[in-house]
């Protein structure tokens, strides 16, 4: 018995140097960014930076901006994924996994140089860096991001469930509606999640694509640091960090519904 409690106890004690990584640089990032927000120049409590925010026209508008540039682009990447992920899982496995791999094998490129190929796209087909370039921009880069959740979905779901739709004389149509796509939700959700929130947030695509001519939210938060403004930038900071817990709190009361829901 003692010798089965020394093991236990050498075992957690591995998890010591995760504990202190996510302490150094999880934990006490977050605490100094709501100490920062919280606080005026001469270090009081203060919630003036919040104020700003929402009186200065510029950041409100970005930030507004910010949504509709990713909602543009989280609703491409479904429209674009889901249809790509749901072949993908019809296929065979060895003919799925070697095309799954051509998507993310992008991935293993910096973001930058992706975005830099980009740039360099648009250059040789002579077409304007813009808006249209940053959406096509947001979309190459997060597309894989919304497309393997999905994949990863349909293809463990439950085969015997379309079986049973199509022996009760369900169309083609009603089983993809009533069986699939209620079940596929969760690899939706999280390919949102995983595509609408880094889309905000984001400034070098927004940069190199519009040559710096169209800001993104996490561009003015960039500015600020950058410039010295620490509260102010904190504050936007901490505006992020609620609106994805926010998100995140929705994601996971909408998967909860929809697998205890059922599916039809």
């Amino acid at each position: 018995m003692s010798r089965l409690k020394h093991i236990f106890s050498r075992r957690r004690s591995l998890s010591i140097p995760y504990a202190l990584f996510l302490a150094l640089f999880v934990v006490m990032p977050l605490v100094l960014i709501m100490i920062y927000a919280f606080q005026g120049e001469d270090g009081s409590f203060s919630l003036s930076n919040f104020e700003r925010f929402i009186e200065q026209r510029e950041a409100a508008n970005t930030f507004i901006y910010s949504i509709g540039i990713a909602l543009i682009t989280t609703l491409l990447c479904i429209a674009i994924g889901y249809p790509a992920a749901y072949i993908l899982a019809r296929k065979t496995t060895s003919t799925a996994r070697v095309v799954v791999m051509l998507f993310i094998l992008p991935m293993w490129i910096n973001v930058l140089v992706r975005t830099l190929a980009t740039v360099a796209l648009f250059d040789f087909l002579r077409l304007p860096l813009g808006e249209g370039a940053l959406i096509f921009g947001m979309v190459y880069n997060f597309l894989p991001f919304m497309i393997y959740p999905i994949y990863n979905v349909l293809q463990k779901m439950d085969h015997s469930l379309i079986e049973a739709a199509e022996d009760l004389g369900a169309t083609p149509r009603q089983v993809f509606t009533k069986v699939v796509f209620p079940l596929s939700m969760p690899g939706v959700v999280s390919g949102v999640m995983m595509v609408f929130m880094p889309t905000i947030s984001t400034f070098a695509i927004a940069e190199l694509l519009t040559m710096n001519n169209i800001k993104l939210f996490g561009t003015t938060i960039q500015e600020n640091i950058n410039n010295g403004m620490w509260h102010y930038g904190a504050a936007l900071s901490f505006i992020m960090l609620l609106i994805i817990g926010i998100t995140q709190l929705l994601s996971d009361s909408k998967g909860s519904s929809t697998n205890d829901g059922g599916v039809l």
